[in-house]
């Protein structure tokens, strides 16, 4: 490959904007933004500056942008708590506040619960509450925080008792697991590093307030290039190791008894290691491992082994793959003479839960759930119950306690809150009607494409309406159907929301996933084309009435099939979007996605990348009567990076297209305070009420 760049503008000339022409493959590729990939210049602050009036003289005109975040900040307003973690008579879970803009750390006892950790305390005011996992026996919890959006940054150690730290803080970690070791002596824990903090990748054990000080072991070194580590234990005896490769199907996996050897040094047996297949153990009271696999099965099965010899020749199947449905989570719940296997899997967005005999797989019960929602994040107690998280377009995200035998779940915590006796606190949710149907794609391929609306007296289908459709296609992720209070808000506005199950995303499995990645990506783009063209022969809506909507990936993908079909919507919203699709592997994570969407080292894959790719669409001229777009740009965002929203807003305006950046400072791809959340949803979904006709009723 010949490549032929100019970098950026040095220091000396700080602030110059450079029009570049690479030659990639042969062909020449322009890149007359590059310029603002820098953040710091002088030039890109300006322009910034230029776009933040733009948009703020806009966003004033747009009829429902008040009345939208006041009915949006009505529907967050309850409390919302995390998953209880049980250490002995202690409870810990954080709880966000109704009102409140970040979650805080409860520690709770006898009824009575005490604050933490609360993130509003950090002097700069842009801590998040990343991450948070207590020690065995409750009295340390690893406390896990960043600033600013970034997502990089510090694991502290805290004192139950105190709150305070016990020592200086561990840098360098990014959402790391934090695996506590038991009855070791001393406390201390296994943590991963992915950010090359030293150079080195992988898992390491620290050991809390050492004396004398001793530097953290590297007890597992990344055997591999853009992998991400992982760490578990399970029970007090096996230590789990993996390594993710990317955001392809395959995870690396060791396991090691540790009770009779160092923690510095487990002996890690494989258990799958260069197989295309991604594992995630757990292990039963009865100390059985149980793993939930895609190896042998793409939509994930479950099978069973003795954790001494675990490898997949061992392996018994005990709950089979679905051909219609993905195995979405799993955990072992009762007690070591009377275990019980939940399972949760996911069909076109909607869960369901089962209970079944660990040791055959036999179905024991149909769990019932309050709704057709989400499931998600099954934890099993010391008690024996286990802990779930469930949702649904109307119902705010809520926790649940299910316990062997029952035949549904209950709401946990059990005390009753102000929300849940005063009906003016909580009034209960709108009726949301479902309706699924299929739109056939440039090759025939069916897709799925759910459309929501609110439920009345006539029929919501009679005549078109302002229609938001989003789309996200990557990576393998299904679309599954939580709460949202931006969409309830659009909905209760008038609008209807349809969701796309495109290829690349993980609605269909492992196959779904990987018919629309790397050079197949296009087969997603021209999936959500179909879907827009469904919605509009279906009488749905109008164009003049579509709004196309997704972010990251996604806004990637709306911003791909406007350029292919400007007169397919009347506008788009994509949010964090990737954008420069020749230069994404030098920006943010990019490195990282190669296998989801090809390198441009590779000819064909460059070829493909191109193709599609909307930075490249337009400056190839292919802006001619694009819809309006709403950008909107971090910051701080270290995953997508917010060049290519910065980029992508300059190519529009240079060929004439209606563009607006809604661009933000000291906030990135993750959490964020709650009334910066608001504001967001607020502005994306008011510009597309003004662009589609959905006005004040």
């Amino acid at each position: 490959m010949a490549f032929s760049r100019q970098d950026l503008a040095r220091p000396g000339d700080r602030g110059a904007p450079v029009s570049v022409v690479d030659t990639l493959h042969g062909r020449t590729v322009p890149d007359p933004y590059r310029w603002l990939e820098d953040p710091g210049s002088t030039a890109t602050r300006k322009w910034l500056d230029e776009r933040s009036r733009e948009f703020s003289d806009a966003a004033a005109t747009w009829p429902l942008r008040e009345r939208l975040a006041t009915r949006i900040r009505q529907l967050v307003s309850a409390d919302l708590w995390s998953l209880p973690v049980r250490r002995g008579p202690l409870v810990f879970a954080t709880r966000r506040d109704a009102g409140a803009e970040h979650p805080r750390l409860l520690v709770l006892r006898d009824g009575r619960e005490r604050v933490l950790f609360d993130p509003a305390t950090d002097p700069s005011g842009l801590a998040t509450l990343d991450a948070w996992e207590p020690s065995p026996d409750g009295s340390y919890v690893a406390v896990q925080t960043s600033r600013g959006g970034t997502e990089r940054g510090e694991l502290r150690v805290l004192s139950t008792a105190s709150g305070l730290p016990v020592e200086e803080p561990v840098p360098g970690v990014r959402y790391s697991n934090v695996a506590w070791l038991r009855d070791a002596g001393e406390a201390a824990f296994y943590y991963v590093r992915r950010d090359d903090h030293d150079g080195r990748r992988g898992v390491w054990l620290h050991r809390v307030n050492a004396r004398p000080h001793r530097p953290d072991a590297l007890v597992h070194a990344c055997t591999a290039t853009r992998t991400v580590p992982g760490v578990r234990l399970l029970g007090e005896r096996w230590l789990v190791v993996s390594e993710s490769h990317g955001t392809g199907h395959r995870t690396d996996l060791w396991i090691a008894d540790i009770s009779d050897g160092s923690p510095e040094r487990p002996s890690l047996a494989a258990v799958h290691v260069g197989e295309d297949a991604e594992s995630e153990p757990v292990l039963s009271p009865d100390g059985r491992l149980y793993l939930r696999t895609t190896l042998g099965a793409p939509r994930r099965r479950i099978c069973v082994a003795d954790p001494a010899t675990p490898e997949p020749a061992d392996w018994r199947e005990v709950i089979p793959e679905d051909s219609g449905a993905t195995l979405d989570g799993f955990t072992v719940g009762g007690t070591a003479g009377a275990p019980e296997l939940l399972v949760t899997r996911t069909r076109l967005g909607v869960s369901e839960l089962t209970a079944h005999d660990p040791r055959d797989g036999r179905t024991l019960r149909r769990i019932g759930l309050p709704g057709e929602g989400m499931v998600s994040h099954l934890e099993a107690d010391s008690d024996g119950s286990v802990h779930l998280y469930y949702a649904d377009v109307a119902t705010q995200q809520g926790v649940f306690a299910y316990r062997p035998g029952d035949h549904q779940p209950r709401p946990w915590p059990e005390t009753k809150t102000a929300a849940d006796t005063d009906p003016a606190a909580a009034p209960d949710p709108p009726a949301v009607r479902r309706h699924t149907t299929r739109c056939r794609s440039l090759d025939g391929t069916r897709v799925p494409v759910t459309v929501f609306s609110l439920a009345s007296a006539h029929d919501p289908w009679d005549e078109p309406a302002p229609t938001i459709l989003h789309a996200y296609g990557g990576f393998g992720r299904p679309r599954q159907f939580g709460f949202s209070a931006t969409v309830l808000a659009w909905l209760l506005a008038g609008g209807r929301y349809a969701v796309a199950h495109v290829r690349g995303g993980g609605d269909g499995g492992r196959e779904w996933h990987l018919s629309g990645a790397g050079r197949n990506k296009i087969r997603a783009v021209r999936d959500l084309i179909a879907a827009g063209d469904s919605l509009v022969a279906g009488g749905y809506c109008t164009r003049g009435q579509l709004c196309l909507s997704g972010g990251s990936a996604g806004g990637l993908l709306v911003l791909a099939a406007a350029a292919q079909r400007p007169d397919l919507c009347a506008a788009v919203i994509a949010s964090a979007p990737l954008t420069d699709m020749a230069r994404f592997e030098k920006l943010g994570l990019g490195p990282m996605w190669t296998r989801e969407f090809g390198t441009v080292s590779d000819p064909e894959d460059f070829a493909a990348l191109l193709a599609y790719s909307p930075y490249h669409r337009v400056l190839d001229g292919h802006a001619c009567r694009y819809p309006a777009v709403l950008l909107t740009g971090f910051h701080g965002d270290t995953r997508t990076d917010a060049a290519h929203p910065r980029k992508m807003c300059a190519a529009l305006r240079g060929a004439g297209a209606p563009v607006l950046l809604r661009y933000e400072y000291d906030v990135g791809h993750g959490p964020r305070a709650v009334t910066r959340a608001i504001d967001l949803a607020a502005d994306a979904h008011a510009f597309a009420a003004a662009r589609t006709g959905l006005y004040p009723r």
